[in-house]
């Protein structure tokens, strides 16, 4: 798994846990609902720590909280 993808699982699993829609936490994080469904198709090259940070203020938890799960310690590297 890579970065895109582990964030794409981690957005999608928060919406499972909130139990939100994708245009619910677009509506929350104030994140335009086409930027979130990009980032979760990865067509997002860089899906950008600002917009992570506004879907965690709509999640209500950190950054820290975010990425300090499995899914993040567990990456392929990146550089190839």
């Amino acid at each position: 798994m890579n970065t895109k993808e582990a964030v794409a699982a981690r957005i999608k699993e928060l919406c499972e846990q909130k139990n939100l829609t994708i245009n619910g936490i677009a509506n929350l994080s104030g994140v335009p609902p086409m930027t979130v469904y990009s980032m979760l198709n990865q067509k997002s090259q860089n899906p950008g720590i600002v917009n992570i940070k506004k879907l965690c203020d709509g999640f209500g938890i950190t950054l820290g909280e975010f990425f300090g799960t499995e899914l993040f310690d567990s990456l392929e590297q990146e550089i190839k």
